[in-house]
């Protein structure tokens, strides 16, 4: 499957996710999560998935947190929809 923000691979039994935007310093937009949350339902439905390793691209960080610019651009009722959506996949 192809995205536009990670980077995946299946070898050996381990299943990579690279988070791929070092000029962001990997800062998780609305996007990237989306992509994350998908790649790890494919991940877990691969039956050769025997571990699942996610880093960051670039050499300054592994993830900064959250895309601030992104978050600062949402109405208060957004944001909170935003975080509600997060803490609920996080869960599933």
């Amino acid at each position: 499957m192809n995205y536009q923000n990670i980077l995946t691979q299946q070898k050996q039994g381990i299943f990579s996710i690279t988070i791929n935007r070092p000029e962001k310093l990997n800062a998780l937009n609305k996007a990237t999560l989306a992509e994350l949350h998908q790649a790890l339902h494919q991940a877990l439905a691969d039956a050769q998935t025997g571990a699942i390793l996610i880093t960051g691209a670039g050499d300054k960080a592994f993830v900064a947190g959250a895309d601030i610019k992104e978050l600062a651009a949402l109405q208060a009722t957004e944001a909170k929809a935003f975080a509600k959506k997060i803490r609920t996949r996080c869960l599933t």
